[in-house]
């Protein structure tokens, strides 16, 4: 099963990991202060927090690696489409492997040029993980690694991107 990573998803990343604020219940008075701030028609299931790892409110730790141009040049266009092709083969090994549950680029040409979000608990993962990245490897990227508190839900991102998604990376 082939996992696609698109930038796209950052926004998606983003919406889930948010807050909302105060919102209306189902009831005017709830059963638990839990349910106190759950939306109208919401059910927590707590099958899915436990597959997703949740803690009690949904987020969980993942590893988010910043993709910064690297020091290496000079490589000519045919090494450079390849070792692309390599790069992009490796991250789509990392998702179907449940490493890695999102990837993408920056659009605009700068220095900093992508993420990636790491389902690891540690930097020290994440660490041996990118450097199995050709592009790290050759020098043409660089990454840097923080820990980073996010929406449990964004495990199922690639699980619905295959669903949206005519062609393969």
């Amino acid at each position: 099963m082939k996992k696609q990573l698109p930038s796209l998803f950052l926004l998606l990343v983003l919406a889930l990991s948010c807050g909302q604020g105060p919102v209306e219940t189902a009831s005017e008075t709830p059963a638990s202060p839990e349910e106190a701030n759950r939306p109208v028609g919401a059910a927590y299931d707590s099958l899915l927090a436990q597959e997703l790892g949740a803690d009690d409110y949904g987020m969980k730790v993942y590893v988010m690696a910043f993709l910064y141009r690297g020091e290496a040049t000079g490589l000519d266009s045919l090494q450079r489409a390849e070792l692309q092709r390599a790069h992009l083969d490796n991250i789509t090994r990392m998702a179907e492997a449940g490493d890695l549950v999102l990837a993408g680029p920056f659009m605009d040409g700068q220095d900093l040029r992508g993420i990636y979000v790491f389902d690891v608990r540690t930097v020290a993962e994440a660490e041996a993980l990118t450097n199995t990245d050709p592009a790290i490897k050759a020098g043409t990227l660089r990454m840097e690694l923080r820990p980073w508190y996010g929406s449990a839900a964004l495990m199922k991102v690639n699980e619905l991107h295959e669903q949206v998604a005519k062609i393969d990376i």
